[in-house]
């Protein structure tokens, strides 16, 4: 059964807060600001779809924005499809700006920051799937989160018209049948991921692939200098460390985490290697960007399973030379 809430009966003063008390209650929480002078009117008609929440929304002019403090405070999280049957929007996510128009699909993840401009009257269909269902990566997910898929592009050619029709007639529906389209839907959104991942990767996840392994050579030339860290690595590259670390998020491992790996490992090597004159453990931890011996030796520990010394010892005893590589990941 669909709840239909409307700003049509709210004194003008009223409307405003009203309708963002609305779109909470039938989306998630967000700030909304209406982008016109008079009074606003807004309609929203929302229901389930089996395990999804269906929605449309039919309103004037505005922009609506999730900001980590709206996610902090919201239980569960979804992944949200989108179908502009009327009207124009600007979707901001992931780094990424969508301009969404009539008959375009639009994807994007309720947990993590967002935000839509509409700058005239328009009219969305809304399908909110819980991420837990789905059975894709975040990786996966943050593929296809923040565009825009037109309804001649491949896929979405095919998905644009069936989503836009469930979620007008999702009312009519048995819950059975509702439970049933509820997992095609999902099954369809997975082949999207699957269509977008064929065809290639977006231009930002193409200048990613660049960038990534520039950084790596650059952590590898650079490991001696102890002021070495994500935020001289990001200043080297000219972007921002929060840009860096999402780069990285596919990577298994923060920048952080790797620079201390790739000095680990050249350490772990040096002390293996059998030589006339062997320097000290402390030469050895300071060459490779270790300031502070104690911390050193922890952290060695840590990941080889042994003090360096130990470790020394093990492997000239072994013959030394073999892989370096420890425990971290």
């Amino acid at each position: 059964m669909s709840l239909v809430l409307t700003t049509a009966s709210v004194p003008d003063e009223d409307k405003v807060g009203y309708w963002r008390d609305a779109m909470g209650r039938a989306l998630v929480p967000m700030a909304v600001v209406p982008r016109g002078d008079g009074p606003f009117e807004g309609r929203i008609s929302t229901g389930r779809l089996g395990y999804l929440r269906v929605s449309t929304i039919e309103a004037d002019a505005q922009r609506a924005s999730r900001t980590p403090k709206h996610i902090a405070r919201s239980s569960g999280a979804f992944v949200a499809v989108g179908v502009q049957t009327s009207g124009t929007a600007t979707l901001v996510q992931n780094g990424r700006r969508a301009v969404v128009r009539e008959g375009d699909l639009m994807v994007y993840d309720t947990s993590r920051p967002y935000s839509l401009d509409y700058p005239e009257r328009f009219t969305t269909r809304v399908i909110h799937m819980p991420r837990r269902v789905l059975g894709l990566s975040d990786e996966d997910i943050h593929r296809v989160t923040g565009t825009a898929i037109g309804s001649t592009e491949g896929f979405g050619a095919v998905l644009m018209p069936f989503l836009g029709t469930l979620v007008a007639s999702a009312h009519s529906y048995s819950p059975t049948v509702a439970s049933g389209l509820a997992a095609s839907v999902v099954d369809l959104f997975a082949t999207l991921v699957a269509d977008r991942t064929r065809h290639g990767a977006t231009p930002e996840e193409s200048g990613r692939g660049h960038l990534v392994p520039r950084i790596r050579e650059h952590i590898d030339r650079n490991l001696g200098d102890p002021a070495l860290s994500p935020e001289a690595v990001a200043a080297a590259h000219h972007i921002s460390v929060r840009y860096l670390h999402r780069i990285f998020e596919s990577e298994g491992s923060t920048v952080g985490r790797l620079i201390q790996r790739r000095r680990l490992e050249e350490c772990a090597r040096e002390l293996a290697r059998p030589s006339g004159t062997a320097p000290t453990v402390s030469a050895v931890a300071q060459r490779w960007g270790f300031v502070n011996p104690a911390h050193f030796s922890r952290v060695f520990r840590a990941s080889y399973g042994l003090s360096p010394r130990e470790w020394r010892s093990m492997r000239l005893a072994g013959g030394g030379g073999g892989d370096a590589g420890g425990r971290t990941p």
